[in-house]
Parts: structure tokens; sequence; C-alpha cells
């Protein structure tokens, strides 16, 4: 449902609605200014990123989820005939990254004969922002599997990146038979923040937060946790991508998905299960990446503890069975498009061959 900025009745009487009808209130000049100051830094963009074109074409996947109507929007890569060497693979994005986010990936994956398949998990990009979902990673393998099953994909590779690599682990434990190899790119959740001293953020603190987003704080974030403090000019394209959904049209609720799916993320851990995972196991790990979710609410002691990665990556190999790990001492969060190159030599090397 498409709402004005300054709208101050709510349309159905919802968790949503409310924090509308807070911020109609209490703050609605603060959340009004800084929509227009993204607006005008930025390209904007609605709730399904139209307008933002991917660099293959988007297909749609629809069903019912939760009782509501959903479309999933993902991308169905094939090598050209002749080259295919009849393997799939399954890339799932990062909480700030889309299907769109892989694209040298995929070129990289197909050019060596693999079928790709990178779909928007519902919440993100160009897939349904819903107003009301019970968000877990519980649900959006299921969605993920539901959609491999429609396009009769048996058995793939599955990689994830980011938050993705929470899904992705999710996926692997769920459906080890349809499972061939699992692939973590700097995977967030190697280690449980809540359990090692981050406060809990309530999802309207959280919604509140994310809407004081703009192409700037997203850029300073980005260079110095995905970059190391470098900074190349096509990276902005992905820093407009995001920013320009939160300064669009349906910026609340985009914002408010957002939020739902921070809290996913923070209270629904896989670390403790990485022994119980069945398939064999590659981590990709740029260490000098700080990613922590909510660190900047701990103390500056609990701080300095989290988002180690030249540590966690080790630790996750030894707790992972059949796990084998590739370090890149020098990257980040992102290390798939800070040096896609090596990345990706690195990356079909340590894809398991049947």
């Amino acid at each position: 449902m498409v709402r004005p900025l300054f709208t101050c009745i709510p349309f159905t009487w919802t968790p949503f609605t409310r924090t509308l009808l807070a911020g109609c209130i209490g703050s609605l000049a603060a959340v009004g200014s800084t929509g227009i100051a993204a607006a005008n830094e930025t390209p904007t963009y609605d709730g399904e990123l139209s307008g933002f074109e991917y660099a293959y074409p988007v297909e749609r996947f629809e069903f019912s989820s939760q009782g509501q109507d959903m479309q999933m929007a993902y991308l169905d890569v094939q090598p050209e005939e002749g080259s295919a060497n009849g393997r799939a693979v399954v890339l799932m994005h990062g909480k700030n990254f889309c299907a769109g986010t892989w694209e040298a990936t995929i070129e990289a994956l197909v050019d060596a004969g693999y079928r790709v398949i990178a779909p928007d998990q519902i919440g993100f990009c160009k897939s349904t922002k819903p107003e009301h979902y019970q968000f877990s990673f519980h649900q959006l393998a299921g969605n993920t599997q539901a959609l491999l099953d429609k396009i009769g994909v048996e058995e793939a590779t599955v990689m994830g990146h980011s938050m993705g690599g929470m899904l992705a682990t999710r996926f692997a434990l769920m459906y080890p038979e349809q499972t061939e190899q699992l692939v973590l790119v700097n995977p967030i959740g190697l280690e449980d923040w809540k359990a090692l001293g981050v406060p809990y953020q309530s999802i309207d603190e959280g919604y509140q937060s994310e809407l004081d987003k703009t192409a700037e704080g997203i850029r300073d974030y980005q260079q110095s946790t995905y970059y190391v403090g470098n900074w190349e000019p096509e990276y902005d394209r992905w820093v407009n991508m995001l920013a320009g959904m939160y300064a669009g049209e349906d910026g609340e609720l985009v914002a408010w998905n957002q939020a739902l799916t921070s809290d996913m993320v923070f209270t629904q851990p896989v670390v403790y299960e990485f022994d119980e995972l069945q398939v064999p196991t590659l981590l990709l790990i740029g260490e000098q990446d700080n990613t922590a979710i909510g660190k900047g609410r701990a103390s500056e002691e609990v701080q300095e503890t989290l988002g180690h990665y030249d540590v966690l990556g080790e630790q996750a190999r030894d707790a992972i069975p059949q796990a084998t790990l590739v370090e890149f001492p020098e990257l980040g969060h992102s290390p798939h498009i800070q040096e896609p190159e090596r990345f990706h030599e690195e990356l079909l090397n340590g894809l398991t061959h049947p």
C-alpha cells in the first residue's frame, strides 16, 4: 500500500501504522526533512525498486505466505548451450544488498558453466514488502525452497553473503538433501551479539533509526566496513540502490521491513548449530571486516570484543564439519565486490566437484 510521506491518517491499525501515527504527532518534521534531504541527494525508487535495472532479466515467483499474496523477484541465469556443467548455485544476498549486487559473481559462475539463481528475499529490493509478516530465517529458507521447486532445481550449491550467510546456513540445515555445498562469504552471525552484551533494540526504535538512513550515512558505513576505508566510484551504484528506496514514496514501508528483518538477524542466531551442518562448507572471509549488529549500542568494552573476522572465520571453520577456510587478509565485508577477480578465482577453486 502506497502512503504519502506526510500522511497522518493510517489506513489500517497495525504496528506499522501506529508507528506512522506516532511519527505524525511527535516527529513529523524530523522525518519529513530527512526524507527530503535524502531525495535531493539520490535517485528515488518505490518499494519494489522500480527503475533500478539489474544486469540480468528479473522474473517473478508468485505464491502465498502467511495468508498473503507475495511476489519474489529473482534472477535465473543459465550458461550458453553446450557450456553448462549441469550444476546450479543459489545466491543469497545480505541485508544491505540485493540480487543485483551479485552481478559480477553471476557472470563468473555462468562463464564457468553454472546455472545461477539469485532471489530478492521477501522484504527486500524488488520483492514484496509486507506490512505484517513473521520474519524468520526458517520462513525465508522455505520461500526459497518453494522457488527452487517451482523452477525445477533439485540440488544446488547455496551461497550466502552477510545476512545471506545466516539464511544459507539455515537453508542447509533444513534441506541438506538439496544442498550440494554451502558457501559463506563474510557471513554475519558468526557470534551471538546479544549473548556477548549488545543491548536489545525494539522494533519501534529500529524503525525510527531506519527512517534516518541517508546516502551519505550509508556510504560512510560501507566505506569503513565493506571496503576498509577505500572507495571506488562504482560502489555508489549500490549506495543509491539502497538509499533510493528509503528516499522514495514507500520509504516508510521499506524502513519498517528493514526494522523487522534487523530484529530477525539479532534474535535468531545460527552459530550454535554450525556443528549440525552435514554438507561441505567453504568460508570466504575478508579479515578486515568488523561487522557486528548493534555494536554501537554496546559499551566500549563490549565493542572492542566484537566483529573480529580474522578470529571468527577460524572459529567457524573449527565448528563446522567438512569446512574449508579461505582468508583475504586485507579485504573487508564485501570481498566479491572489492576484488572480484581474486575472489572469484578462489570461489571457483573451492567449489566441490562430484
